[in-house]
């Protein structure tokens, strides 16, 4: 009998004990493997080399060579990493503070920072002698300069001293656009200009919704992003202003360039769904929603559809009737 209880209460510890372990294994540090690939901000990467491969096909006005645009992606990713690194070894102190970034290695101890710091600098020295190599010297100074912009002027100067460090600072954001023109040309145009500026302007509507939401943070490390100093609707404004500089200079590459129907008809009808995101955060600002009533994060995830909309349409349509204008 007692043989028979022992069995029961055995039995019944084992699914106690599952779920110990589970917990245990999910609180494990991740391999040191993964926890560079955390440095490297691999979503950051996604988007701007969203921006690069396109731009190579309208710079080509058809398909460039398969291998000089697999050089500048590899290229422009470990610049982007490069950058990446470099923003979480100098904002270790504030990220420790932020719940969405605490749990980033350098605040975790799983890197160290010189672990950190010379990472930083191989992906960053590798990216530039890589392009060089590989694609043209244009091509890896701006790579240079993207860095730099990001790393130096974004993160150590601008970054906690002004409310409008992600407009200025989101200049780095931009610069894949010209990367993967200059890979294709050797140099630059007033089409790569414009989709620059085009990146530039939608940068502050893309990162302030994602700064609402997270404003106690900004609050508890002190960086005063816009969102933390002035109300939803103040913001909300200012987004609509850069959302409607964005939209012109988008249609201003219709005829410079020219564009074709795909490009037009994207740029059009999506720029119209962004601005109208834009306008209907405002409305709900004005009507006293916060939080999750509020659907700032709508408009963050709305920013990238608008973004990978457009750059697909500017790889697709060089291919489709090039003589329609």
């Amino acid at each position: 009998m007692s043989e028979l209880r022992q069995n029961q209460d055995t039995q019944s510890e084992r699914p106690l004990q599952r779920a110990i372990d589970e917990e245990r294994l999910s609180k494990r540090p991740r391999s040191i493997i993964s926890a560079y690939i955390a440095l490297t901000k691999p979503r950051v990467i996604e988007l701007l080399l969203v921006t690069t491969a396109p731009v190579m096909f309208l710079a080509a006005q058809g398909m460039p060579n398969i291998w000089l645009v697999i050089n500048t992606l590899i290229g422009g990713a470990a610049a982007a990493a490069s950058a990446s690194v470099f923003n979480c070894y100098v904002d270790r102190d504030i990220d420790a503070k932020m719940e969405r970034t605490k749990h980033r290695p350098l605040v975790t101890g799983e890197i160290t920072p010189r672990a950190a710091l010379i990472f930083a600098f191989a992906l960053g020295l590798g990216s530039i002698f890589w392009l060089g190599g590989t694609t043209n010297w244009v091509t890896a100074g701006l790579t240079a300069s993207a860095i730099l912009l990001y790393a130096v002027f974004y993160t150590l100067i601008l970054k906690r001293r002004t409310t409008q460090n992600i407009v200025w600072g989101g200049a780095a954001g931009c610069m894949p656009v010209l990367i993967g023109w200059s890979a294709v040309t050797g140099g630059l145009s007033w089409e790569a200009l414009l989709l620059f500026l085009v990146v530039f302007f939608w940068t502050p509507p893309h990162y302030w919704p994602l700064a609402i939401k997270y404003k106690a943070d900004y609050d508890a490390a002190d960086v005063p992003m816009l969102p933390s100093k002035v109300p939803p609707t103040n913001v909300g404004r200012q987004m609509i202003a850069y959302t409607w500089a964005m939209v012109l200079c988008s249609l201003a590459l219709i005829p410079l360039a020219p564009m074709g129907p795909v490009y037009t008809a994207v740029a059009v009808l999506a720029g119209a769904w962004f601005l109208f995101s834009c306008y209907a955060l405002v409305s709900r600002a004005k009507k006293g929603k916060s939080g999750t009533s509020l659907k700032a994060m709508k408009v963050f995830h709305g920013s990238i559809t608008y973004l990978s909309l457009l750059f697909l349409a500017v790889a697709i349509d060089p291919f489709v009737l090039p003589g329609f204008w």
